[in-house]
């Protein structure tokens, strides 16, 4: 965990220069939240501010007990959010859970009002991607699938679709978050429904993992087994399942999302 975190968000004016920039919608972890997750990513943040402007989007629902490591540096950060369906109480919770398509209209929520508040800083450049770490790196990667999806149907997005995603320490399988094709019954716990269609996703994919990650094994089935061959990015780092912030661990990070965004055409070459 950084042991360095920002006293805070930065003013709504604080980045007036990357106000008319291609904008990154960023989704934080499980257990954690989009105001620890903006200080997490400052280094990525400062790297990435000639070309992209991040947006930090709050999970719909609210957890009790946060994610690893969040309590040694971020204890007073609350409250603590994730994104797939409310934290059990116990292990043997069998309360009411929200359905699939409650848990899908939940995030489109709150992605939908990190764009509209940042709208009302002065924001004016279209959402061109998505960032998630861990349980918002599954969550990045389900998105674009559903990206995917509606191309390829000829729907489209009204909100300006994605291009291309960073999955940082995302875990498989990719989640189906299209409404009224999962089940009707209760999302599973922290999992929603895994997508199952035979289709890979084909749309750009930057993947971050952490070589001492006890997670990366599952992090290499998302990128191998979910992911067309030639469409993927890799970038290693000697950390665990945390976010690199060294700058010789973001760096790569940053000139990939640059050059990806360059290949896709929504940043100058």
């Amino acid at each position: 965990m950084d042991p360095h975190p920002s006293p805070g968000l930065p003013s709504a004016g604080a980045d007036d220069k990357t106000l008319h920039l291609p904008r990154l919608l960023c989704l934080h972890g499980g257990g954690t939240n989009a105001r620890i997750f903006q200080a997490q990513c400052r280094v990525l943040r400062a790297h990435l501010a000639p070309h992209l402007r991040l947006v930090f989007a709050d999970a719909p629902y609210l957890w009790a007990r946060p994610g690893p490591d969040v309590l040694s540096v971020y204890a007073d950060w609350g409250p603590f959010r994730g994104w797939l369906g409310p934290q059990p109480a116990a292990d043997d919770d069998d309360g009411a859970r929200p359905t699939h398509d409650e848990v899908i209209g939940a995030v489109d929520e709150s992605l939908a009002r990190a764009v509209r508040e940042d709208d009302g800083r002065g924001a004016t450049g279209p959402v061109v991607g998505v960032l998630g770490f861990s349980q918002g790196g599954k969550l990045a990667a389900s998105l674009l699938m559903r990206e995917q999806l509606r191309r390829e149907t000829g729907q489209g997005w009204e909100g300006g679709g994605y291009r291309f995603a960073v999955v940082m320490a995302g875990r498989a399988p990719v989640v189906l978050m299209t409404p009224g094709l999962g089940s009707a019954g209760p999302a599973h716990p922290l999992g929603g429904v895994p997508y199952e269609g035979g289709r890979l996703l084909r749309l750009p994919t930057i993947h971050v993992h952490g070589l001492a990650d006890p997670g990366l094994e599952m992090h290499r089935e998302l990128l191998h087994e979910w992911c067309e061959e030639g469409t993927t990015r890799l970038v290693e780092w000697d950390g665990d399942h945390r976010l690199p912030f060294k700058a010789k661990d973001v760096s790569p990070l940053a000139a990939e999302i640059v050059k990806v965004g360059r290949e896709v055409g929504v940043l100058r070459r």
